[in-house]
């Protein structure tokens, strides 16, 4: 059975040459809201450029440098609220990581290009998008893969899932079925539930897949919801995994390290 803990070592820390450092967040196109009410008297930012947003984009970059990939959820690929600025791209260059792929889930034309993020020290192959079942559209998973050389490959998903019971359902139930082919898996991202109902879920028990089990995520300025996950096929071997208590979203950061198997 994988090792988990709850510890994780400082980031700043050179890791072993087999481990994957990864880090996950819900970045809320850099608005950072600190309190509930932030979501009726900011909304207008949602659809209009504003003040601060630069520099929540260089916290988290600062944040994401110290990790080989990073899994962003509500980013925007460019348009009216962000000045045109791809926030992927953009938190790449600043984070110093040099690839990186964005795939738009919910477009609005110029007023907003709601995205799914990743960024990598290494290459990333194999990009696809997948669409989710649901009876809104725009919930989606950007699916790409580790190649470090020496190891076996790494399939990530990174997942926005939806607010609904029933649309997570059939959403998780989509994602379990395309691990038959992804080989050696982690799902990460925002579930918008918490861990019994991944834990209970059908096909994700079939595949045996396993939830860490992190702490709550939101909201950032009081956690009560455990919202924001790790899912791993059974041979993926987690060292260390936690929850970073670091305000840059309604949503406080996740981070895991992963031993990568030698490639046979």
């Amino acid at each position: 059975m994988p090792n988990v803990s709850t510890d994780i070592a400082s980031t700043r820390s050179e890791p072993a040459a087999d481990v994957l450092r990864l880090l996950s967040l819900n970045i809320q196109v850099g608005l950072n809201s600190s309190q509930y009410r932030h979501y009726v008297t900011q909304a207008w930012r949602h659809v209009l450029p504003s003040r601060g947003v630069r520099a929540t984009l260089d916290a988290i970059a600062h944040l994401a440098r110290d990790y080989d990939l990073v899994a962003l959820q509500e980013a925007d690929a460019g348009s009216l609220r962000t000045s045109q600025l791809n926030q992927v791209e953009y938190l790449a260059a600043r984070a110093g990581l040099g690839h990186w792929d964005a795939a738009v889930n919910r477009d609005l034309g110029p007023f907003a290009q709601h995205c799914l993020g990743c960024l990598s020290r290494a290459p990333l192959a194999h990009r696809s998008y997948h669409a989710l079942p649901g009876r809104l559209p725009g919930r989606g998973a950007l699916q790409t893969r580790i190649e470090r050389a020496g190891y076996a490959p790494l399939s990530v998903f990174v997942v926005h899932l939806a607010l609904s019971r029933g649309a997570r359902s059939r959403q998780l139930a989509f994602l379990g079925e395309l691990l038959e082919d992804a080989g050696d898996a982690v799902i990460v991202g925002d579930f918008n539930c918490q861990p019994p109902e991944l834990e209970a879920h059908p096909v994700l028990q079939r595949r045996g897949v396993r939830a860490l089990n992190l702490g709550a995520t939101f909201p950032s300025w009081r956690p009560q919801r455990a919202i924001d996950h790790l899912l791993h096929t059974p041979d993926v071997e987690i060292v260390a995994s936690r929850v970073l208590d670091l305000r840059l979203s309604d949503h406080l950061p996740i981070a895991a390290e992963i031993r990568l198997k030698p490639r046979a």
